[in-house]
């Protein structure tokens, strides 16, 4: 059978605090929406996901989702969660729609293959299935500020997602429910007589809304992985020239570099430092000095490549620091761009970029102007 994922993100997250919605603020060095997408990427019974979207974050969506396989092209999202829903499972319908969906929210990034395989598995006997918690939990009514009457919590549960049905179901019951503020699918499935399953949910599988649920997520992830620090060093000599190119900015100099490539020795250094962290060797192992291919060739095309080996062994880059040492050209006034190119390359937000300078007080090589050297060190979270 095919299963599709339907993944909600279209919602602007307010309660998060100032800054991009909640789905594309990084989380240990990815968004929050990659890492969804991802969990379901990887499940061997998604044949396919279909992300929902606000249309001014098609480029952020882009961004997040780069490299991810089983991607449809998004949707964009409506004024509510469940015309946003409808929308997704009309776009799923126009091309080879599934025989079964699973309508997840975007930031929700811990949703664990266990939880995706049960749903699937109560669609054998049920029209729908609904990951969820039991209460366990006193509950009170509260009044005024004031502690209530105490809730009975036997038969309660906390509903989670995903949310799965069988598609053409559920695709009739939103038709049917269009125009209406229903929370969640199950509400819609209700309405339209389903029976729905019970499929236990799980504590990490949280739902990212506000600064804190951020800051929980990242101890999560940080409580379940590894962290391993690579460093990288370049240098390169002056030679004939007018520009210098350095961290993807061209600099005005009286000399140029020398170098197979662009000779960029900030990005080099950084390149070299994940692939440290890696264990991958260095640059001259995947792009070899000798190949004329890469005569000349743009130095963001080795960040880029080391990016996405990182991606591949499952490592999210959490920093990288960057120092370059000469004594010109003056690289202050030029940080910022570096800092904002790097981070358009290794597609992190800006704070997690640190790009700085220093002279060797007119000792050594850069001392005497022949060259500029780099190194830098980069942090990557295995999960």
């Amino acid at each position: 059978m095919k299963v599709a994922a339907l993944i909600v993100a279209a919602g602007r997250g307010s309660r998060a605090g100032p800054g991009a919605p909640k789905q594309y603020r990084p989380l240990a060095g990815e968004p929050v929406l990659r890492r969804t997408l991802a969990a379901f990427a990887m499940h061997p019974d998604i044949s396919a996901i279909l992300a929902v979207i606000h249309a001014d974050d098609e480029e952020a969506y882009r961004k997040a989702a780069g490299g991810l396989p089983k991607l449809r092209a998004p949707a964009h999202g409506g004024k509510t969660r469940q015309a946003s829903v409808l929308a997704g499972l009309e776009a799923l319908a126009m091309s080879e729609p599934p025989d079964l969906v699973l309508i997840h929210d975007g930031a929700r990034p811990f949703v664990s293959a266990r939880i995706v395989s049960d749903c699937i598995e109560a669609l054998a006997t049920h029209a729908g299935a609904l990951a969820a918690l039991a209460v366990t939990d006193t509950i009170r009514r509260g009044n005024d500020g004031l502690a209530g009457e105490t809730v009975p919590r036997e038969g309660l549960w906390r509903a989670q997602t995903p949310q799965a049905f069988r598609f053409e179901v559920i695709l009739d019951a939103h038709r049917k429910a269009a125009g209406g503020d229903h929370t969640d699918d199950v509400a819609v499935a209700a309405r339209a007589g389903m029976e729905v399953a019970l499929v236990e949910g799980d504590e990490n599988n949280i739902k990212i809304t506000s600064a804190a649920d951020l800051a929980r997520a990242e101890r999560m992830l940080a409580a379940g992985g590894e962290t391993r620090t690579g460093m990288g060093f370049d240098v390169h000599r002056f030679g004939p020239g007018d520009h210098v190119w350095l961290c993807g900015v061209k600099l005005p100099h009286d000399a140029g570099l020398v170098g197979h490539s662009d000779a960029d020795a900030g990005l080099h250094a950084i390149t070299d430092a994940i692939l440290g962290a890696l264990g991958a060797g260095d640059i001259g192992k995947h792009f070899p000095p000798s190949d004329p291919e890469w005569k000349g060739a743009s130095s963001d095309i080795f960040l880029a490549h080391a990016a996405g080996l990182a991606r591949e062994a499952g490592a999210a880059i959490s920093h990288v620091d960057l120092t370059l040492i000469c004594e010109a050209p003056k690289i202050s006034p030029y940080t910022e761009k570096m800092r904002t190119r790097v981070a358009e390359i290794l597609e992190l937000d800006i704070a997690r970029i640190s790009v700085k300078a220093t002279t060797t007080e007119g000792l050594g090589f850069t001392g005497r102007r022949e060259g500029i050297a780099a190194q830098a060190i980069a942090t990557l979270f295995f999960r």
